[in-house]
């Protein structure tokens, strides 16, 4: 089971550190838009809507690597303090009871909505927009997917914590920063 819990892990890191390029590229992007339109006097619909589609695809496709990395807000006034068999407790029960159904039902509730826009291969409401506006939604249900694979790896790790079978999740490593 811990190899499952690592491989799930590993692939949602693998994902959220591909995503996270799309800031540096949205802010490029912004940028190139902005100096084009109040320096030159040109617009590209397509550049501007490529942020939304980075933007989108960020928040969406990096949601369960945050998850992985315990990145996510909480009101921690009780949990901070607690042992970490409480804390696996609460982060079995959550994962049970709120993350996996919310996620499943993000992807069922999302399949058709989904589906539809692949059938018709929908593009942008613009005449030269992008014209894979179906790829974008496809990022709704993958995000359940993930967060649902992440929510089985905290069920697992909590698990075998509270089975003292393990002490805690290796923590993330923080590489220091070069030439500081």
């Amino acid at each position: 089971m811990e190899l499952l819990a690592t491989a799930i892990d590993n692939t949602n890191r693998a994902i959220g550190k591909v995503v996270c390029w799309l800031v540096l590229l949205m802010v490029l992007v912004q940028f190139g838009v902005v100096l084009a339109r109040y320096v030159f006097g040109i617009g590209d619909l397509w550049a501007q809507e490529s942020i939304i589609y980075m933007h989108g695809f960020l928040f969406t496709l990096a949601a369960a690597y945050t998850l992985s990395e315990d990145g996510h807000v909480r009101v921690d006034i009780f949990y901070r303090d607690a042992s970490l068999r409480y804390r696996a407790l609460v982060d079995m029960l959550g994962s049970l009871c709120l993350l996996i159904p919310v996620s499943l039902i993000i992807v069922t509730s999302s399949w058709n909505y989904v589906a539809g826009s692949w059938r018709v291969l929908e593009s942008s409401q613009e005449a030269s927009g992008i014209p894979a506006v179906f790829l974008l939604k496809t990022a709704i249900p993958v995000m359940g997917m993930l967060l649902t694979a992440q929510g089985v790896t905290i069920i697992i790790r909590s698990a075998l914590v509270l089975s003292g079978r393990a002490v805690t999740r290796p923590a993330p490593t923080v590489e220091p920063i070069k030439g500081a």
